[in-house]
């Protein structure tokens, strides 16, 4: 079998990697892959067409400034997928990338069946996108448990749940006895995370840095650890330079996965990690700033009454969230300080957080391993109509 895969962010790349692991193991050698990813692809045998590097962008200013090269590396990669004729392929988050290659490759080519790991935010905005992927999407393999309901509501494509990859974590994110004592006896520790690019951070590291200032007033002594990735430490590092609460800044896997299981509470950008930290059981509050034009249209757009993901799969917003204007130091302390001690509003999280293990089936998903099957399925289906 001949898989064609698009990833182009770490996020991606990694999905992509897992996913490739799983063909593997269910077809050994006759397997072959061609297409795009990252590092983690690569070293599962991707030869990708080129480095996804600078293609990792975000918000709608950094899509516009990167516009003709994005444009000219969906050309290349469409062409790549019609001249290799895959028996599937699989196009991997990113939509504003792997979107307009499948419906190039569909229009060329209607008999490529193609998978769509990782749905776009249909449920958040745009809605209309669900009912126009069902021309070119086969099937949509979903990480959230809501997913599936969503597409079948909105007239999109056959939609699954495989489970989001934090299921498959969980001994990495959550304490043993001698941690959860730390966690919640020890000096408390706050981890700080305001994202996981430039823009982001340069955007939330001064009012995240007063904010811990006001909190060490208060609640004292207390443990501040930013984690974050090697490619971004330099700029951490200069960026909390002048914070009066130095804080420890981690890049290693292992020593990340530790700050959550010890963490008593966490300051988090709205993103992925509130979910990470929902999972590890870390009560936090969350924050998010864009430009102003961005956040002008964003709000004229996004259809939730939250945008953060532990919310949304709850069903409830336990997790406060501190968007544009709200997100300044006072506020976001405020919010922060009663996470630190035994509260309601400590508890209440803490609770909320236990229902996420039946909810994303946490101990009995096997997200790429059921993704493989799909995969598989939709190849073996297309083979049959051919």
């Amino acid at each position: 079998m001949k898989v064609f895969l698009v990833a182009t962010e770490e996020s991606g790349d990694r999905l992509g990697a897992a996913l490739m692991q799983a063909l593997k193991a269910k077809f050994g050698e006759d397997v072959q892959f061609r297409g795009v990813g990252g590092y983690e692809m690569a070293a599962q045998g991707l030869p990708s067409l080129f480095r996804i590097d600078d293609l990792a962008i975000v918000g709608l200013a950094g899509i516009t400034q990167a516009l003709p090269k994005i444009l000219a590396r969906i050309r290349q990669t469409a062409r790549a997928a019609l001249e290799e004729r895959p028996d599937v392929m699989v196009i991997i988050d990113s939509p504003d990338f792997t979107h307009r290659v499948a419906r190039r490759v569909r229009k060329k080519n209607p008999g490529i069946p193609i998978v769509n790991y990782v749905s776009p935010s249909v449920w958040a905005w745009r809605p209309g996108r669900a009912r126009a992927m069902s021309r070119y999407i086969d099937h949509v393999l979903a990480l959230l448990p809501f997913e599936p309901d969503v597409h079948r509501r909105l007239g999109g494509p056959p939609c699954t749940y495989v489970g989001h990859p934090l299921v498959e974590q969980v001994d990495e994110l959550r304490p043993n006895a001698q941690e959860a004592e730390q966690r919640l006896n020890g000096p408390p520790l706050l981890l700080v995370l305001p994202g996981s690019r430039k823009n982001e951070i340069r955007r939330l590291i001064e009012p995240f840095g007063r904010a811990v200032e006001r909190i060490a007033k208060t609640v004292w002594p207390i443990d501040v650890v930013i984690p974050t990735t090697p490619h971004l430490q330099d700029l951490v590092v200069r960026e909390t330079a002048r914070w009066p609460l130095r804080p420890k800044i981690v890049v290693k896997r292992e020593d990340r996965r530790a700050a959550f299981r010890t963490a008593r509470a966490a300051l988090a950008k709205s993103g992925t990690v509130t979910l990470e930290l929902g999972v590890s059981g870390v009560p936090m509050i969350t924050a998010y700033k864009m430009a102003s034009w961005e956040i002008a249209i964003a709000r004229r757009l996004i259809r939730v009454p939250s945008v953060i993901l532990t919310n949304l799969v709850l069903g409830e917003n336990v997790v406060p969230e501190f968007i544009q204007t709200d997100c300044t130091p006072d506020k976001l302390a405020a919010a922060l300080a009663p996470l630190l001690s035994e509260s309601p509003q400590r508890r209440k999280q803490v609770e909320a957080f236990a229902r996420l293990d039946e909810v994303m089936e946490i101990g009995t998903a096997r997200p790429a391993q059921r993704a493989a099957e799909i995969v598989a399925q939709v190849a073996n289906k297309s083979a049959g109509r051919a």
